[in-house]
Order: structure tokens, then sequence, then C-alpha cells
């Protein structure tokens, strides 16, 4: 039996008639990185914001570590770390000083935990330094330090890498491939960056207009990913023409840009067509075997639902 540490079932949320989230089943399994990709307005915020009880469902239901957090809510939401949106933090302290006051806030101030989440979210460092001091990078792995100082077993990030550069997206990135894999910490993110949620998440949902179309693990997302031959032809009407007498007519068999061609059927003949090229006077100056990105298949997987 599979262990589910977050679970809904038709959970939705209507705003003024609109509906913001439509009736998803959402399951994310316990020690797995679950990111939910989708555009901005995807409804992914409010899916949070429902399972950490900053806003009501307008119907159906969630559960949390298998209970239901209305009746079992002092028992769930402390075993829960979360960041909505930018976190938020007294300017004119430093790093340390603003864990302490979380900390004391909650009854639990242990200067030892927060010096070794500091440790753990590398900025130990410059635990001294104020906030207002911070790059965006450090303001986001502090939110992580909050968010886990209380030993949580589930973390709940929105947008945690929105608006980072490279180098702070591969900390964070690194920072929660760390707490998954060697704390056993359970992990929702959200993202809109396709590329970040391909590299961390071990199951994908995918969002669209607030309807969860889909979770997919990454092993099966490599399998359902298309495969094509690239083709970077001289005269790519005189190519299409070849291809269109082999009868390879549907639009699904090949597509063109530019002076580009990509075949996605009868990839085992991609010779056979290279030579039909060249025999045609076409310089053929590139061909490639290749693979779609997550965001040309999340393209195709949204429109084609």
């Amino acid at each position: 039996m599979v262990d589910y540490v977050i679970e809904t079932r038709n959970l939705s949320k209507i705003y003024s008639k609109t509906s913001v989230v439509d009736s998803i089943d959402m399951h994310v399994e316990k020690g797995k990185i679950y990111g939910l990709l989708g555009k901005n307005g995807a409804g992914k915020t409010t899916t949070m914001c429902m399972l950490l009880n900053l806003t009501y469902p307008s119907d159906g239901e969630i559960y949390l570590f298998g209970k239901d957090p209305k009746r079992h809510p002092m028992e769930i939401y402390p075993k829960i770390g979360s960041i909505i949106e930018t976190p938020g933090f007294y300017e004119n302290l430093t790093a340390y000083e603003n864990l302490k006051i979380l900390a004391k806030m909650r009854g639990d101030f242990n200067p030892h935990r927060i010096n070794s989440v500091l440790e753990l979210v590398n900025l130990s460092d410059v635990k001294s330094k104020k906030f207002k001091d911070f790059s965006l990078g450090m303001k986001q792995r502090l939110g992580i330090a909050a968010a886990i100082m209380h030993n949580p077993e589930l973390l709940i990030l929105d947008e945690p890498i929105n608006g980072l550069d490279p180098f702070g997206i591969k900390e964070i990135r690194e920072l929660l491939k760390r707490l998954s894999h060697e704390f056993g910490i359970t992990i929702l993110i959200s993202s809109h960056i396709l590329s970040e949620i391909e590299n961390i998440a071990d199951v994908i949902g995918f969002m669209d207009s607030g309807v969860l179309i889909e979770e997919i693990s990454k092993e099966d997302l490599l399998n359902r990913l298309d495969k094509f031959v690239e083709f970077e032809v001289s005269d790519i009407d005189l190519a299409i023409g070849i291809l269109e007498t082999l009868e390879l007519k549907d639009k699904r068999d090949f597509t063109s840009s530019g002076g580009t061609i990509r075949l996605y059927s009868h990839l085992e003949l991609r010779d056979k067509f290279n030579a039909l090229f060249v025999k045609a006077g076409i310089d053929v100056k590139k061909v490639n075997l290749c693979e779609e990105n997550l965001e040309e298949f999340f393209t195709r997987f949204v429109s084609n639902n």
C-alpha cells in the first residue's frame, strides 16, 4: 500500500463564481519530491494554501499523513514547514536573530538547532549579517532554514527558485535534494520553471487552468518524451516534397521551421532520408537524433488535454 503524505479528493476552490482549482486528486508519496508544474495562474498557490489551511476549499477532501487536518490540526500542522510567496523577516536583524525570534514564538528556542540549520543551508558564515544585506538566494535559503527549524516531515514550497540567478537556483536545488535524500523530508514544490522541476522532482503534477491534468513519475516522463530526427537542409520545400512522396504527410510525421525539419516517425530510416535529400541536390548541414525537453512536452501535453 502506498504511503501518501498528501492526498486530495475532488479538491476545488471557487472565487466569485470562477473555478481556480477544479476537482483535483493529488497524491504525494512519503519521501518523494513532488513538483507541481504549471503556468502562472494555473492554481498552484491556491492549492498549497488550501493544504496549509490558509484558505478554505469550496469542495473536496484533504488528507495529510493519512488524516483529516480539520479533525487533527494540532497533530498535523506542526509536522509541516512551508514558504508561500516571499519569506518575511526583520530587515535590520541578522539571520540568527530572525530565527531566534521565530523559535521563541514557537516555544522551542534552541541555539544549537539554529546554528545547525544555518550550517545546513550554507549560511553559517553570514549568520551575523543583517537580512537587508542578503542576496535573493540567501533570503530564500534563510526562508528554508526557518521552515525546517522545527524538524518537519513535510515541506511545502511555493516558487522557491523564482527570480534567482542560475547559481542561486543550483544552491536551492542541491539543498532540497539533500533534505529529501538525507533527512527523508517529503517535499511539495511548485514552479513554472520547467527545467528545474525536471531536474529536481521524482514525480511531476501537470496543472493548467485549475486542473491537475496528470501525475507522472520521472521515469515515465522520460519514456514519454518524443524522439525525433532533426535535419537542417538548404532547400526546405524540396525536402518536404520528398517526404510527402513517401506518404509522410501526417502532422505528427514531421514539422518544419525555417531550414529545419523535425521527423517524428520512421526514425530508423533517417539514413535513407538523408541519402534521398543528397541525391536530390539538397545540402544537408546537420542530422541530429534528438529528444524533446520538458517545456516542449508540457506544451504538447496541455494542448492535447
